[in-house]
């Protein structure tokens, strides 16, 4: 008798491990890890900024951006730049809701503007390739179909050659759409 019973229990046991690997894996099938995003206000400033996102867990995950001045406006100075990131995500939901993150920059800038001794004209310097490091938060929404949409802002600060442009800090702001596959 203690020997069914035994038998019993550890059949049941066994059941019960396999039927919530089971749930899991279901539950696993519908976390897509990865996204790919487009800015929508980047067009208005004469830019152009695509990015892709890796989900690592239900909080975190790695990036990339791709930012590329397509128009300069006059007091643009900025001609692209690639930017990875971390994020570390705060939402009930997977890799979604309020998220901060931390960012590098590999940036292309234009040079000081030189004036003459009239102060009217001026001569362009060369491009400047610095990079930066910042922070930033934002609130990302995911739909049950996988479409995305995202708002961030981020601020970080040149790390080399600030000197040789007219500002010393980066600026990252976005409202993207995308889809999570």
């Amino acid at each position: 008798m203690k020997k069914n019973f035994l038998l019993l229990f550890i059949l049941f046991a066994f059941n019960s491990v396999k039927a919530q690997a089971q749930n899991e894996t279901d539950a696993n099938s519908y976390q897509k890890n990865n996204e790919i995003k487009l800015n929508i206000i980047s067009p208005l400033l004469g830019a152009f900024e695509i990015g892709f996102e890796r989900h690592l867990n239900k909080n975190s995950s790695l990036g990339i951006s791709a930012f590329k001045v397509y128009e300069h406006t006059s007091n643009d100075d900025m001609n692209y730049y690639i930017s990875p990131y971390y994020r570390y995500y705060f939402g009930k939901k997977y890799a979604s809701g309020f998220f901060v993150e931390g960012f590098g920059m590999l940036t292309s800038i234009d040079g000081k503007k030189i004036y003459a001794a009239d102060n009217v004209t001026f001569a362009e310097g060369k491009d400047v390739y610095d990079l930066a490091l910042g922070a930033g938060f934002g609130w990302k929404l995911v739909t049950k179909k996988g479409f995305v949409f995202e708002a961030n802002t981020a601020y970080g600060k040149l790390v080399f050659n600030a000197d040789k442009t007219d500002h010393t800090q980066v600026i990252k702001l976005g409202l993207s759409v995308g889809y999570r596959f």
